[in-house]
């Protein structure tokens, strides 16, 4: 079977190796270059923030990404030399309202990944010296979550697919038309006028997936939300845990680099940084770790978050269409939710059982008249 996948995100890139794996043929389409828009952006944490403040279906498809990431690493890696460096450092929350919640989330759900402890300030500074002591007396600990690196991650699957023999490239190649013939999407055209064929077609297109509206009948609420991050250059694992307070957070890497983010902005499908919400997220990550002030930033950037109503995302068959499949929407989760995505789209286009109950990402909910955005 030849399927199409239009966009080269992680999320259609994820797709693309499931499908691979079960024998499929791939050709993979992006308007720009493979892996360089929000997945890139992103920091990589391998949880949504606060998972108990999203809809159970998030956490269903993102508690699956460490350990699909760990056995992708592991097989990709030899490939192509790259490690995506899941990082296991630990997440310190300082959000004292949301103590309760977090610390009972674990056993409530059954999620092992989510344990939590309540640390005074004894244990908090044995955890993370570096955390202002003056400031935060407690914190909760959540010593299984992960991070990834993932530009490493998006440069170790486009390496292994494009060294892949059933992969086709065809980036700088922006799809604009589905070709329907009763019901069956026959070909796609480019915004060039190129003609290409498969017998399944993937949209996989994130932010700008609100383009396709018109064509399947519906319309979909995705929009771009930009989101901002700052990066410091400090030494080799000098800050020892993720942090999170008010919704910013700290996300050391263990060259030393050490991720600032994140804020929301609407502001279409501009990515330019904002020097006043650089000095927010600047204020935000120096009250947790003051010392980080010390340091150089070395880069500031903004990337573009595919939103949806409730962070759900849309995964499976179009419907009024035999052969499209949607799997776009993950919003602030697309990185964590990506491997899943694309294990349960997989699934989907070749009738095998499903990793989740894929009932809550069924794109009908676009065809429902009380949930359209008009």
């Amino acid at each position: 079977m030849h399927i199409a996948i239009i966009g080269a995100g992680i999320t259609g890139l994820m797709s693309a190796l499931e499908l691979l794996e079960q024998g499929c043929s791939v050709t993979i389409f992006d308007q720009q270059v493979a892996g360089k828009a929000a997945s890139w952006a992103g920091g990589g944490i391998l949880s949504p923030m606060y998972p108990w403040r999203y809809p159970a279906a998030v956490n269903t498809l993102a508690r699956h990404a460490k350990p699909l990431y760990q056995d992708w690493n592991q097989k990709l890696q030899p490939v192509t030399g790259i490690d995506f460096q899941i990082h296991e450092s630990g997440m310190l929350i300082f959000d004292e309202a949301d103590f309760e919640i977090g610390l009972c989330y674990a056993g409530k759900y059954q999620d092992p990944q989510q344990q939590a402890e309540l640390l005074d300030q004894t244990q908090l500074q044995q955890i993370n010296p570096r955390i202002d002591q003056r400031k935060f007396k407690q914190a909760i600990y959540f010593p299984e979550l992960a991070n990834i690196r993932n530009p490493r991650l998006l440069q170790s699957v486009i390496s292994y697919l494009k060294q892949h023999p059933h992969v086709t490239w065809q980036e700088h190649c922006k799809i604009t038309q589905l070709n329907i013939q009763q019901g069956w999407v026959t070909s796609v055209s480019s915004e060039s006028g190129q003609h290409f064929q498969a017998d399944q077609f993937v949209i996989a297109t994130g932010a700008w997936s609100a383009g396709w509206s018109e064509q399947l009948g519906c319309e979909i609420p995705v929009q771009p939300v930009q989101g901002q991050m700052l990066l410091f250059k400090t030494p080799e694992n000098w800050l020892p845990s993720m942090c999170m307070n008010k919704v910013m957070y700290l996300i050391p890497r263990p060259d030393g680099h050490v991720l600032c983010g994140s804020s929301m902005r609407q502001v279409g499908f501009d990515t330019s940084p904002s020097r006043e919400i650089r000095q927010d997220i600047l204020q935000a990550c120096l009250e947790m770790v003051p010392e980080l002030a010390d340091f150089p930033l070395v880069k500031q950037w903004a990337g573009l978050r595919p939103s949806s109503p409730d962070g759900i995302p849309y995964i499976g068959k179009i419907p009024k269409l035999h052969n499209v499949w949607a799997n776009f929407g993950h919003f602030r989760n697309g990185l964590c939710m990506g491997p899943a995505s694309g294990k349960l789209l997989a699934q989907l286009i070749l009738e095998q059982a499903p990793i989740v109950d894929p009932d809550p990402y069924d794109p009908v909910r676009l065809f429902e008249p009380s949930r359209l955005v008009l």
